[in-house]
């Protein structure tokens, strides 16, 4: 199975704050009866989704390209940006650290429009503690799959979720040699951002 995944908007986006497991492979399913039984054309079966949470390295357990998109930026903007921050050695910064920090950030993607108050708004969007086994705020995308004449011809997205990073898995039971292209759609907006906003099924 293959699977590929683009941004939506124009703006591919990333960033700061903080984000879950890098491994974490979270699974999600739905399952519906049979439609169009009349004729015996059309059903829906069940879909699966498995991963879609899969970080950079060089992020450090930050979801770059979520935080980046949420504030308007790339994520090459993001990470040059970050790159001036003096992380701490010791525990948790002092206050002074993470003012001094803060400032380096905002210096860097104030030139790009980024504010002091959405700045704040998103990091707390994304933040966790991962020490404590938390992941990242998210919503699991549901759909089903359109089967005629015993194939897979199309997905209904009846919720696109939100979070992910990149494109999860996608699963029909019954029907293991599927190609598909993913797409995952990155936006300013909390609800959209990380979602899943196409799959299609690869002739």
């Amino acid at each position: 199975m293959r699977f590929s995944w683009e941004v939506i908007p124009a703006i591919l986006l990333a960033a700061t704050a903080a984000c879950s497991k890098p491994d974490d492979a979270v699974s999600s399913g739905s399952s519906v009866g049979t439609a169009d039984q009349s004729d015996g054309s059309q059903s829906l079966a069940q879909v699966s989704f498995v991963g879609g949470y899969e970080l950079d390295p060089r992020d450090h357990g930050r979801p770059v390209v979520l935080i980046g998109s949420a504030l308007g930026v790339t994520e090459e903007v993001f990470r040059d940006a970050f790159s001036g921050v003096t992380p701490s050695r010791d525990g948790p910064p002092s206050r002074s650290e993470a003012h001094a920090n803060k400032e380096v950030l905002l210096d860097a993607l104030g030139k790009h429009g980024v504010t002091n108050e959405r700045f704040d708004e998103v990091s707390n969007y994304y933040r966790y503690r991962r020490e404590a086994g938390e992941v990242w705020k998210r919503t699991a995308v549901s759909a089903t799959a359109i089967i005629k004449g015993g194939k897979v011809t199309g997905f209904n997205i009846t919720n696109p979720g939100s979070g992910y990073t990149m494109a999860p898995m996608v699963q029909v039971a019954g029907y293991d040699d599927l190609e598909l292209d993913v797409t995952i759609g990155f936006s300013t907006d909390f609800a959209e951002n990380g979602s899943v906003a196409s799959i299609t099924v690869l002739e």
